[in-house]
């Protein structure tokens, strides 16, 4: 039966399939996802149409009208679809909390996760978000995290040490910062946070201050869960301390706070149902923070024409360009006080022509690269180090000369102190000095890498996406 079927042609199908987005289209969606600092593809489809906006009126972007519209109808299924290689070669102890006094914390009323229902804009959790590294000794910097409830709004700026009326300073500062008012402070037990200063601080302002219960830290859920989605992903897990780590960190949050409310959209919870052990979630369509402030029937009109005024003046390009630059500062200073680190000079449109690219050296963000490993040094003294030079002459003079007539002649000149045992050590020997050779004899002595692909500079120009691409001369 097996020969039987062998012998039966193979079905072929007369209908060809359809293939509706060409390369112009995947190659203009891998522009837009890094831009969109590679967002997943629920979120990316949200931002599509406010990326091509913003960066067609910043001149980085011109699209044809049937590339844009294949843009524009893509699925997020699709999207994964389009984007499925390009991410695989993309991608290759908590500390002792002192207890406040019993009569503050008894002061200070308990509000859980659960307790929210649907608050105004303006109710906060807050958090401290720790940069000590692997080990949480000495003076290192913190990151104050606000998140408001209702609309996902986040703010973040560095302390240099934890002190309270440090704390109190920078609240001070996001309030005139932040589009509405503060109506609520909820924080956890922390002693940073509750304490005379805090609170006497809620009251003079007339905010409602609020605590989760002790060690649940699934109370703020809110806030922690933009710890990692947003401090943890732009600054990573390293150590930064001293005041230029902390002013470079302000400097990243100052440009985050811009690219993270007004381009990156986010889920929020609709409603969840529990049948026994299975939980079924329902979520609202992603939107960024700044959307759904201007969509809440609670805003005034007057802050939804300021967001709206801000949103058209904003360049997300520009913006995740200097958010680059200051992680690639931050990556200096790491694990170490440092002095301040002069910014990079790439330019805005060198930038932009990157990211059709940037996803095939794997990870963009400077601070989530692996930390460079130190190279392993030499375990035991260099057993032919007094005849290094006295080899490398003789290479010099008969390079053909394999590492076995070296280790002869060697052992001629010098009987009874080279053994056998040495000949794989001079073969590695010679094989870096060939290597060496290699180089010169094409590159040419101390030949810099700038020199060498110095003819291949050309000055960058707006991405145009068409119905084909134009051929590379």
């Amino acid at each position: 039966m097996r020969l039987m079927r062998s012998e039966r042609p193979a079905r072929q199908s007369s209908r060809l399939g359809r293939r509706l987005y060409n390369d112009a289209v995947r190659e203009a969606l891998t522009v837009l996802w890094e831009a969109s600092d590679r967002s997943c593809s629920k979120r990316l489809k949200v931002m599509i149409p406010i990326l091509v906006r913003a960066m067609e009126r910043g001149g980085h972007l011109e699209l044809d009208s049937e590339v844009k519209g294949r843009l524009l109808q893509m699925s997020p299924a699709t999207i994964d679809r389009a984007l499925k290689e390009i991410r695989a070669t993309a991608t290759g102890t908590p500390q002792r909390r002192t207890a406040g006094q019993s009569a503050l914390r008894r002061s200070i009323p308990i509000r859980t996760f659960d307790d929210w229902d649907d608050p105004a804009p303006g109710h906060f959790e807050a958090d401290l978000v720790s940069h000590s590294g692997p080990v949480a000794k000495g003076s290192f910097a913190q990151t104050l995290v606000l998140t408001d409830i209702a609309t996902g709004w986040t703010e973040c700026a560095p302390l240099l040490f934890r002190e309270q009326n440090l704390l109190v300073a920078v609240l001070d500062e996001l309030r005139g910062q932040l589009p509405m008012a503060v109506l609520g402070f909820d924080t956890d037990n922390d002693s940073v946070f509750l304490n005379p200063t805090v609170r006497d601080w809620c009251a003079a302002n007339s905010i409602t201050f609020t605590r989760c219960r002790p060690y649940r830290k699934n109370d703020q859920a809110w806030v922690e869960q933009k710890n990692g989605a947003i401090v943890r992903r732009i600054v990573g897990y390293r150590r930064f301390e001293g005041v230029a780590a902390t002013s470079v960190l302000a400097e990243l949050y100052a440009f985050q706070r811009f690219y993270g409310n007004f381009f990156q959209p986010s889920f929020k919870l609709a409603e969840k149902h529990r049948d026994g052990a299975k939980v079924t979630k329902r979520y609202h369509k992603p939107a960024t923070p700044a959307q759904r402030l201007i969509d809440d029937p609670r805003t005034t009109d007057a802050v939804r024409s300021q967001l709206t005024e801000t949103l058209e003046r904003l360049d997300p390009v520009k913006l995740l360009r200097q958010i680059r630059d200051c992680q690639e500062r931050l990556v200096v200073l790491a694990d170490k006080p440092g002095e301040a680190v002069v910014a990079n000079d790439t330019t805005l449109d060198q930038f932009f022509a990157g990211l059709r690219t940037a996803w095939q050296v794997g990870e963009a963000r400077p601070t989530a690269r692996a930390k460079p490993k130190p190279k392993r040094g030499r375990r035991r003294p260099d057993p032919v180090v007094a005849v290094t030079d006295q080899l490398h002459a003789w290479y010099r003079a008969e390079p053909w000369r394999t590492g076995r007539e070296l280790m002869e002649r060697l052992q001629r000149e010098h009987p009874d102190q080279y053994p056998d045992k040495l000949l794989r050590t001079i073969q590695r020997r010679l094989k870096i000095w060939r290597a060496e050779e290699a180089q010169r004899l094409v590159f040419g002595p101390r030949a810099e890498a700038g020199e060498i692909f110095a003819h291949v500079g050309r000055e960058p120009a707006p991405l145009r996406f068409a119905g084909s691409l134009p051929t590379c001369p």
